[in-house]
């Protein structure tokens, strides 16, 4: 992979920045399995670059669940989504299937640009996912920290004892 030369504060906020979209995307995920899936594609790539975590939320949707994620996968979606940030010239798309304890799938999508996770609405999704994924197409919610929207200025962070290596 070829990156285009990047200022390491621009690395490290883009780190930082993909540590908190992957905690808040975390603590809105309602308990159950889910899949989240990142496709980046960088200039002087043949195919896009992509990784995939595997999340599960035990709990009743209150802020004592537990979420579980493999670490090695974990690291890995974090570094891809880390470039995809720091590179404004990437494209691509995060989204997570959700099987929800009800056994319902629900799909939501992110589309990468400039730098920025911007959420796609239910229509958009299907279209960007061109059927790739089965379930029901919701509307995504805010990932970045200034898209919070909380009134209450509570942070949608669990602790760090609430992550468990599966």
């Amino acid at each position: 992979m070829h990156l285009k030369p990047v200022a390491l504060d621009v690395i490290a906020e883009a780190r930082d920045e993909a540590h908190a979209v992957m905690a808040t995307l975390m603590a809105r995920l309602a308990p159950g399995e889910h899949v989240v899936r990142l496709g980046v594609d960088m200039e002087g790539q043949e195919r896009p670059l992509s990784a995939t975590v595997a999340l599960t939320v035990e709990g009743d949707g209150g802020a004592d669940d537990l979420v579980g994620a493999d670490a090695k996968y974990f690291d890995n979606f974090v570094f891809l989504l880390t470039c995809g940030l720091a590179q404004t010239l990437c494209s691509g798309v995060l989204y997570v299937r959700s099987e929800g304890v009800d056994g319902q799938i629900t799909v939501r999508a992110w589309h990468l640009c400039w730098g920025a996770l911007n959420e796609c609405p239910s229509a958009e999704a299907a279209e960007l996912l061109d059927g790739r994924e089965p379930g029901v197409y919701v509307d995504a919610f805010g990932l970045h920290a200034a898209d919070d929207g909380e009134e209450d200025g509570c942070e949608a962070v669990f602790p760090p004892v609430a992550y468990t290596v599966l």
